[in-house]
């Protein structure tokens, strides 16, 4: 990942501690989740009308 090991990944969890505090690190790592999940989504559906798109211009050549 990134060619990061444990120890930069643990220096960064610690760091980030440190900035926001032990209360709002749930808080963040929610607000991250949920932002990777609609990211996806939104691919998703981009990938999706893309096909759909090239299957209705198949049909219109045919």
């Amino acid at each position: 990942m990134f060619g990061l090991g444990y120890q930069e990944l643990l220096l960064i969890l610690v760091i980030v501690l440190i900035l926001f505090g032990a209360q709002r690190l749930p808080d963040l790592a929610r607000s991250l989740g949920s932002s990777v999940r609609e990211f996806k989504k939104g691919v998703t559906e981009v990938k999706d009308e893309g096909t759909s798109q090239a299957k209705k211009e198949e049909e219109k050549k045919a």
